[in-house]
């Protein structure tokens, strides 16, 4: 590696140990955990949900809340940060220590340019003027490779792509040029190939700007291609800690080796396809989904020209098929789900489902075949309704349906589905916020099979999930699957993934279908040059592979 060898220890935690009050007993978040970060070196804490790792990381920058019981010690240079005050934390905040949130959506305030958001925190440290804080906010926009910073540094944050978004919050981070940089899931909702873009700018902010950074994260393949040293978390310790070479290739801990073999590797579904067609019977019925020349547009506004998100696509849907579409973010793979599921309407083209044309369809006509199509979203905590229970939001499809008068009368359904999706029969009377976010992945494939639909479209329903509970919810659908025998459309931008369940495997770029064939077809010798870059772009859970994929994805004009 050619980035800034490591000097001194600029994060020094020794012996942490953090509970949180709660209603019942207090709960020990992190349980004497003890670790350093060098100058220019990438630290990554890695682990399943409630492992501690954010926790940790938070407590760099004193950012725990009241209810958190801190004890040990956390060096950042020469300040203790548990014994600062709040006025001290502010001090050290932006200058010493700078965070990167996991949703940049979030994190940005809609209502301020993110040229005046950049410039708070020098205005905060009294660093600048206004002129010279506006200046500074340019520059740092231009490094972190905003196109055309000197007119977008008065753009508010939603005239910017996901991952624009991420870069002007790294801009933010960088700012005051601060030692360290806590990277929190910097990268899990983006695609491959902007994932790949943000990873080559935090390496460009370890090099050029020589900060130490500690990276959060769940996949092992950010981590091969980030990471200098690893630290695995799990129930709030450190099990195990190496640099990322020797963890990669000897695990010792049993935890780090269950991690790592739960992440999806590329070709591994090759086999698995095999399988399946020789098991399913030839197609001789119409598919279950045709498409043949489809085209979908959005009116534009005021007398302006409409986007056209669709642009002549032709594909299929057999009985018992699972088609995985792939493509990065705006590509027009969820509009497609959402024209199959009637949510929006087809501009020119065909598109057949379960018989209906659904060019100029009416809602009444298409009303009776909605109870033949399921739906799993990507995000369940937003999909489920917080006030009723999970039985209540499982039951909801057989009550609208007219399958039972009530959620009481439909609970022995409900219970039926709950078990086949391996949750127990009292989760139905838990609600949403007292789920795992794999278990309320699962209650959503229950509500999704409650109507026994012979269509399920799945738009990216692993994508936030650990690689342990996403291998656990993939293994999963691919059993009911197999049980119930539906179509599937599965919708991801994660091709290891799809690669696990899909039978045929459909490119999508910028509106135009790509490239479309078996996982070998496509996974093992694809044609397109976008999907060469796609599957460059897609970091796997090694260090030396991962290093010339990056490579060969410079080759082709991937990253800069």
């Amino acid at each position: 590696m050619t980035h800034v060898a490591p000097i001194k220890d600029v994060v020094d935690i020794e012996n942490l140990v953090i509970t949180f009050a709660t209603d019942g007993e207090p709960v020990r978040a992190v349980d004497g955990v003890s670790l350093s970060v060098k100058s220019g070196e990438v630290l990554a804490i890695v682990g399943e949900s409630g492992s501690g790792k954010t926790v940790t990381a938070k407590a760099i920058l004193g950012l725990l809340p009241e209810t958190a019981t801190r004890s040990g010690v956390v060096l950042l240079g020469a300040n203790d940060v548990i014994q600062l005050s709040p006025k001290q934390l502010r001090a050290i905040r932006g200058v010493d220590v700078a965070m990167v949130f996991q949703e940049p959506s979030t994190a940005l305030n809609p209502v301020y340019t993110v040229g005046w958001q950049i410039a708070e925190g020098l205005r905060a440290h009294g660093k600048l003027s206004k002129k010279q804080a506006r200046a500074k906010a340019i520059e740092i926009l231009g490094k972190v490779g905003i196109p055309d910073p000197e007119h977008r540094v008065d753009y508010y944050p939603h005239q910017f792509s996901g991952g624009q978004k991420q870069r002007v919050v790294i801009a933010m981070a960088l700012v005051l040029e601060p030692e360290v940089i806590v990277a929190d899931e910097p990268t899990t909702a983006l695609d491959v190939t902007v994932q790949a873009e943000i990873l080559d700018l935090l390496r460009r902010c370890r090099d050029e700007f020589g900060a130490a950074i500690v990276l959060i994260t769940h996949n092992m393949g950010v981590v091969a291609d980030l990471a200098d040293r690893v630290a695995v978390m799990y129930n709030g310790k450190v099990v195990e800690e190496a640099d990322a070479v020797t963890l990669f290739s000897h695990p010792k801990d049993a935890y780090t080796q269950r991690l790592l073999a739960a992440v999806p590797k590329l070709g591994t579904g090759v086999s698995q396809t095999r399988e399946r067609a020789a098991a399913r019977p030839k197609q001789e019925l119409a598919p279950v989904v045709q498409a043949t020349n489809l085209v979908i547009e959005y009116p534009g506004r005021f007398g302006a020209k409409g986007f056209r998100a669709v642009d002549d696509v032709s594909f299929s849907i057999h009985a018992g098929e699972v088609l995985g579409l792939v493509g990065e973010s705006g590509s027009g793979k969820t509009t497609i789900g959402r024209a199959i599921g009637g949510l929006t309407r087809i501009t020119d083209g065909s598109l057949t489902v379960l018989g209906q044309e659904m060019l100029g369809v009416r809602e009444r006509n298409f009303r009776p075949l909605r109870s033949r199509i399921g739906f799993v979203f990507q995000d369940p905590a937003s999909s489920f309704n917080p006030l009723l229970s999970i039985a209540e939001c499982v039951a909801e499809p057989l009550i609208v349906h007219g399958r039972a008068k009530d959620a009481a009368s439909a609970r022995p359904r409900v219970n039926e589905l709950l078990e086949a999706v391996q949750l127990p029969r009292a989760f139905g009377d838990r609600f949403p916020h007292e789920l795992s976010g794999g278990q309320r992945q699962r209650a959503s494939l229950a509500r999704s099979l409650a109507l026994e639909p012979e269509l399920l479209i799945a738009d990216e329903p692993t994508s936030a999930l650990d690689v342990s509970v996403q291998a656990r919810v993939l293994e999963l659908f691919a059993e009911l699957q197999k049980e119930f025998g539906f179509a599937a459309l599965f919708i991801s931008h994660d091709l290891a993934v799809v690669d696990l369940l899909a039978d045929r495997i459909a490119v999508l770029y910028q509106g135009k279908l790509v490239e479309e064939g078996t996982g070998a077809e496509v996974l093992v010798a694809p044609k397109h040059p976008y999907t060469q870059r796609l599957l460059a772009s897609l970091p796997v859970p090694d260090p030396a592979e991962q290093a010339s994929r990056r490579e060969l994805l410079r080759a082709l004009g991937g990253t800069t």
